[in-house]
């Protein structure tokens, strides 16, 4: 049994479930889930929960994703990438300056209220938003708080005088629920102009980034790398404390006890046999457990 953490490079053109649909069938192992939907448009870190690792979702959530990808001055769209429909079209006359530009990315630095596209996967009323759009049926969008850690320029900007549009590159670090579609849509309504992401890549997730990732193909084609390649559910707690138990303390976690421990943190990795067997958090004078994770061998 696979206990870990798969992190494929996924492919355009390929839904996050489309993934799992995949590994199930050429690990022959249904307790699989994904961390983090990826458009299908999109491409890049989708980290794959294999086994116990499946309890870590959750978590795996609470880390900060990072983008690199490219928008363009010029026209927005429905969808806010280069799929949609046109909404709005300007022929710039003059090129933004890369100082302009990062200038007015700034502003969106820290938590911001965010409006998610309309051909998004975020529900209202029990009904995807995307669906909304398609039967033509107007809808207010729910604001969420999101948190920007990041958008820089990573190139200077390319000017196209004959289309009077205006390409740049960027690379974005920020929190859950973080639509990348709309901070390219939003930053061109800030500048007046129209902007529509062209394409977008992730290249960290969950803790693990693009270096650590392989092609579902080579997984599909050679199932046996995935033993190689998975990355085991203790990478997942390298920043916490960690703790190797006594016998006599792992009878305690192995029944969900709590146990007193000679350190001061909030939570704790504790370790028997080499290996991540529960996260205990403090609760009073004792550690009392906060995820179990037995199974992981």
């Amino acid at each position: 049994m696979l206990n870990g953490i798969l992190v494929i490079d996924k492919d355009k053109g390929m839904t996050s479930a489309d993934v799992v649909y995949h590994l199930r069938k050429a690990l022959y192992i249904r307790k699989i889930g994904h961390a983090g939907t990826l458009d299908p448009e999109v491409t890049g870190v989708l980290p794959i929960a294999i086994g116990q690792a499946t309890k870590l979702i959750e978590l795996m959530h609470t880390r900060p994703k990072e983008y690199i990808g490219s928008g363009l001055f010029g026209y927005a769209t429905d969808s806010y990438d280069s799929t949609g429909t046109v909404l709005k079209k300007t022929k710039l006359t003059q090129a933004f300056t890369s100082d302009d530009i990062q200038s007015h990315m700034n502003e969106f630095l820290g938590e911001i209220e965010q409006v998610p596209p309309i051909y998004s996967a975020v529900k209202v009323n029990g009904k995807h938003l995307y669906e909304y759009a398609r039967e033509g049926i107007a809808v207010e969008r729910p604001k969420r708080k999101v948190d920007i850690l990041q958008y820089d320029l990573t190139d200077k900007p390319v000017f196209n005088e004959t289309e009077g549009q205006e390409k740049f590159d960027f690379r974005i670090k920020c929190s859950k629920g973080t639509y990348v579609r709309s901070l390219v849509n939003d930053l061109g309504e800030k500048m007046n102009c129209p902007a529509v992401m062209t394409y977008l890549r992730r290249v960290a997730s969950s803790g693990f980034d693009i270096s650590q990732a392989v092609k579902l193909s080579e997984i599909e084609a050679n199932p046996e790398k995935a033993v190689e390649l998975i990355q085991p559910i203790d990478a997942f707690f390298k920043d916490y404390p960690q703790i190797d138990l006594s016998e006599e303390k792992w009878l305690k976690v192995k029944n969900g006890a709590g146990i007193s421990l000679e350190i001061d943190a909030k939570k704790v990795a504790l370790r028997y046999n080499k290996k991540v067997k529960a996260i205990y958090e403090k609760k009073g004078k004792l550690y009392r457990p906060s995820l179990m994770l037995l199974q992981n061998e």
